[in-house]
């Protein structure tokens, strides 16, 4: 399978897509007098990070959000961080905030994530996000669990009564893509490092997610032949000569020749997760817009809560 066989689920042209749409929405709502903006926060130096982040800024600015990154020392401490973001909480010019990972040892990411409005939440990881998963409140999931199901659609199989197969149970990725995919009507079975028989539940799915951090975990004897395999995983691989490359959870070699579908690692999942990451921006802008207008019932004028 060459790399332009279309059984390859690339990421790229399904993230272009989506920031052309964001794009609009964007324009449109700064016409209004909304401009969209999303306020990364750095803690320490981290040279992984700042490849991210550079990515998210330009990516940003294609669909026409303004961006900016707050940088904190390594030092700063879990009670100073979280009254920093209560106060872009209270700011109407911050659209979304996101928390950049990793983050020193001593500052408990989660308690971060939970100080971040849920109107706010662009990431999809406050618990209220979370949980209104769970009522079919869709629009605003963590960024890589939907991206990941993004890809599945695009293989245009009926996702109703499909069999699905998520292989990690992580609250970020693999328990909100079996959320997502029962709203779809699909069915669904999470395995985990408990399942007893993971071959066995994976060679039913019609539709297999991996997302564990083990190169190579699947091989082609656990998959069912025509199936679509979405590899979430992200691992660093050492090679003979002492150079690394990056290889998911799927060993594809052998899985490509079996399944219909299949992502390539890198450049599947992780392309469309920034877009997410912007598509939830605008999502969290249009409900701040709502609150604004059902709070002060007026027509708002271009520049009201945008002012500096």
């Amino acid at each position: 399978m060459s790399t332009t066989d279309s059984r390859y689920l690339k990421g790229g042209p399904v993230a272009k897509r989506i920031i052309e749409s964001v794009r609009v929405a964007a324009e449109e709502a700064r016409a209004e007098g909304f401009p969209a903006k999303l306020v990364s926060i750095t803690v320490g130096d981290v040279d992984a990070v700042d490849v991210y982040v550079r990515n998210q800024r330009a990516k940003a600015a294609q669909a026409g959000i303004d961006f900016e990154e707050r940088r904190f020392p390594a030092d700063v401490t879990a009670r100073e961080l979280e009254a920093a973001i209560h106060g872009m909480n209270a700011d109407p010019r911050v659209t979304g905030i996101i928390i950049q990972r990793p983050v020193p040892k001593h500052i408990p990411v989660k308690a971060l994530q939970s100080a971040v409005h849920p109107l706010k939440d662009v990431e999809g990881m406050h618990p209220a996000s979370i949980g209104n998963i769970v009522y079919n409140q869709l629009d605003l999931a963590p960024c890589t669990a939907a991206a990941s199901v993004e890809l599945l659609k695009e293989t245009g199989l009926d996702l109703k009564g499909l069999e699905v197969v998520v292989v990690g149970h992580s609250e970020i990725v693999g328990k909100p893509i079996a959320f997502l995919l029962m709203s779809e009507g699909a069915t669904v079975t999470v395995c985990h490092h408990m399942t007893r028989s993971l071959a066995v539940h994976a060679r039913r799915a019609d539709a297999l997610f991996v997302a564990v951090g083990k190169p190579r975990l699947i091989k082609a004897d656990m998959v069912k032949p025509g199936a679509a395999v979405i590899d979430i995983g992200i691992n660093s691989e050492t090679l003979p000569d002492g150079t690394t490359r990056i290889v998911g959870d799927v060993d594809t070699e052998s899985v490509k020749e079996v399944a219909s579908w299949i992502t390539p690692v890198p450049g599947g999942v992780g392309p469309i997760t920034v877009s997410i990451l912007l598509r939830n921006t605008m999502v969290a802008l249009n409900r701040q817009r709502e609150l604004y207008r059902a709070s002060y019932a007026v027509d708002e004028q271009p520049g009201q809560i945008a002012a500096e």
